[in-house]
């Protein structure tokens, strides 16, 4: 039996002394409706051709060169990334004027490919038509947050740990405008990864109000901040924070 999910993207980062390459600076952007069955939120399914094969995710894509403004100001950068990627792999035309940016990941040192990601939301105001490639892209919905997870925990979808802990957040709150204002009030939350195994050999991605974050047992006793990557399902412990 795997001691490892299938959507551990983390490859050998529990291990000593891995080499930090520098992380590729990009940027995502979680779009939001409302609908009669609640808050619905657009993913899409990637292609096996391009990184991160299959999963399903949010909109986005590194951010390039000319995405910088004058200034070099690597946060509108991000912005007008994610304004760029989602017209690119959607059709969708948005506007960077209405995110709201409310995370920053960032994978360990061992992780195959680093991408120190921006993650913003924004509500769709009117209808698009989405288009995708076909080629990066094979497929989209909107989906309901909590239904998306309940499609990982079943084994249908593919998430990568930083989509299932958006998504766990977004199933939290409703309709589309108390969602967003909730994620542009609260202060921008900083995921800076560290992976560790726990006494059951399980992999644990840890994040900085976690008490093993800095060091020590894994199982040590004090507040939780982290996602257990157990084979049979991610298991989100929080005590930490508010989401």
């Amino acid at each position: 039996m795997s001691t490892q999910h299938r959507n551990d993207i983390y490859g050998t980062a529990d291990q000593p002394d891995q080499l930090e390459t520098p992380a590729i600076p990009a940027a995502t952007v979680i779009l939001l409706r409302d609908s009669d069955r609640g808050v619905e939120t657009l993913m899409l399914h990637r292609t096996s051709k391009v990184h991160f094969g299959g999963m399903w995710v949010f909109p986005g894509g590194r951010i390039d060169p000319e995405d910088y403004p004058e200034s070099s100001d690597v946060n509108i950068a991000a912005q007008h990334a994610a304004v760029r990627e989602t017209l690119e792999e959607t059709g969708i035309t948005i506007g960077g004027d209405a995110f709201a940016w409310f995370a920053h990941w960032t994978p360990p040192a061992g992780t195959p490919r680093r991408y120190a990601t921006w993650f913003f939301a924004s509500i769709l105001e009117t209808d698009q038509v989405i288009a995708v490639d076909g080629f990066e892209i094979q497929n989209h919905e909107w989906i309901q947050p909590a239904e998306a997870l309940a499609r990982h925990a079943a084994g249908e979808i593919d998430l990568a740990p930083p989509t299932w802990i958006t998504l766990h957040q977004l199933a939290l709150h409703e309709p589309a405008a108390a969602l967003w204002q909730v994620l542009k009030d609260q202060p921008v939350r900083v995921y800076e990864t560290r992976i560790r195994k726990d006494k059951a050999d399980r992999r644990i991605a840890l994040w900085a109000e976690d008490a093993a974050y800095a060091g020590g047992e894994v199982d040590q006793p004090g507040p939780r901040h982290r996602l257990v990557l157990d084979p049979d399902g991610f298991i989100f412990e929080n005590t930490a924070l508010s989401y």
